[in-house]
């Protein structure tokens, strides 16, 4: 299996970055489509992208009080037995947000929210579209010890010793052709502020397109290694932060495992080296809780889907087992039609269950936290700024698609869009000067292919 060679400093410098996320979160405080966001290179360093991932929905009512139930975000008690943890949940989208500020707010990853929600454009989703959180876990079948890693649900869960409870969160792992490995290995070596060696196999790819990396990247905004590291036993392959957090919950990697920047020094700072991690692929997971039998489906990933059949077959046996050992009855259109969907909801199948319908009905309707955690804010445009003319659109909504996407590029290329008469133009900016416009200008080449322009300092709306 191929691999990309990445060095670190091994020099311990005080974090740079020391934003820490709550473990529960207050709800009241705190594709152009995808392809495009994917093949512009977003995530580098271990990984880099190419490739990848959209319309009926119901509007809610979004003028609700503030008050809401406290969301477990990340870390859940669990018992011995226990086998599935966390609640479905609904959030009520507002204007301007993407569905990858709602998914890094709540702990999601973006495979997670917009497979949940597949009626809902990701980048453009109406005001008041009802959002599934998707905020419970069917936990891997491996021993509760360390970290197990699902590649199939790119989620990762901790097991801290003696606490009886579990920690989760959203992971990166490696696309097509360079997959993540699979077994037991450990945590070799930790180590803050990392550097970046670039391999050469990602230089030369970057060369053929113009853009010429330096041969070493300094820790900093422009590290796609993030701010920690955690080094595997498995040769050059490590758990690591991230500057393109919104690639969070894609298979975009060279095979290591990306977090979001606040989760990484979470977990840094919880994990020692020696740590045990358990790297599985398990698509399809099922639990008993509450009495009730509980599937949870999704697509396996490329480097195991052509054992998606067997893999379906071995899980209806497990669930003809665990349903005759609770002397139940599974409903088995129930579990054709979750198997169908692979949308990541733990469902129950007994016969009599509530349908996937009646379960989003019944979520916890979480109010929306006025602030999306991490949400690109875009500065409005004076006289005297450099910008660039991105591309013009008939469509709003397509406009709109565009601005979301530079947005979250990582670092954020800042974006609006501007009514022309009947045109909508999509122009990016504030810039300083000339140099940073034209930097700018060529990452939008390199990374979307379109060819642009720095406009000189003209007086411009400032309407996002």
């Amino acid at each position: 299996m191929r691999s990309i060679c990445v060095k670190l400093s091994h020099v311990i410098h005080p974090p740079i970055f020391s934003h820490t996320k709550t473990k529960m979160l207050q709800c009241n405080q705190r594709h152009l489509p995808i392809l495009l966001l994917i093949s512009a290179g977003l995530l580098s360093g271990c990984q880099t992208f190419n490739g990848l991932f959209p319309a009926q929905q119901r509007a809610v009512n979004t003028n609700l009080p503030i008050e809401t139930p406290v969301v477990a975000q990340h870390e859940y008690p669990l018992s011995p037995k226990q086998a599935m943890v966390g609640n479905l949940a609904t959030v009520n989208s507002r204007e301007g947000d993407a569905l990858s500020d709602i998914a890094r707010h709540f702990g999601l990853g973006y495979t997670d929210i917009s497979i949940a929600n597949p009626s809902i454009a990701p980048w453009t989703p109406k005001a008041g579209s009802q959002v599934v959180l998707p905020v419970q876990f069917i936990l891997p079948e491996a021993q509760h010890k360390g970290i197990v890693l699902n590649l199939a649900t790119m989620r990762l869960f901790y097991y801290p010793k003696k606490q009886n409870s579990v920690t989760t969160y959203p992971v990166s792992i490696g696309r097509e052709g360079w997959g993540t490995p699979m077994g037991l290995t450990r945590v070799a070596v930790k180590t803050a502020n990392p550097e970046w060696h670039v391999p050469d196999s990602i230089y030369r790819e970057h060369a053929q397109k113009g853009d010429i990396l330096p041969h070493v990247v300094r820790s900093g905004p422009n590290n796609p290694l993030g701010y920690y590291a955690m080094r595997l036993a498995l040769p050059r392959y490590l758990i690591h932060g991230t500057n393109k957090p919104y690639g969070i919950g894609m298979q975009v990697s060279h095979g290591c495992i990306q977090m979001y920047p606040e989760d990484i020094e979470v977990l840094f700072e919880d994990v020692a080296v020696g740590t045990q991690v358990h790297i599985v692929h398990q698509p399809y997971l099922a639990a008993w809780h509450d009495n009730s039998l509980y599937m949870e489906a999704h697509d396996p990933v490329a480097q195991a889907a052509g054992n998606k059949n067997r893999k379906q077959k071995e899980f209806l046996g497990t669930l003809k087992k665990m349903a005759k050992q609770h002397h139940a009855k599974v409903d088995w259109d129930k579990v054709k039609q979750a198997l169908k969907r692979a949308d990541g909801i733990p469902t129950p199948v007994l016969v009599g269950s509530p349908d996937i319908n009646t379960l989003t009905r019944s979520a916890t309707a979480v109010n929306h936290p006025g602030t999306l955690y991490g949400q690109p804010v875009v500065a409005p445009l004076k006289a005297n700024d450099w910008s660039i003319l991105v591309d013009t659109f008939k469509d709003e909504t397509a406009a709109q698609r565009m601005v979301a996407m530079l947005n979250h590029q990582g670092p954020s290329i800042p974006a609006r869009k501007i009514q022309k008469g009947a045109d909508y133009e999509v122009i990016a900016g504030p810039f300083s000067d000339k140099k940073q416009a034209n930097a700018f200008a060529k990452r939008i080449r390199y990374e979307f292919e379109i060819d642009v322009k720095p406009i000189a300092p003209v007086l411009m709306s400032s309407n996002p």
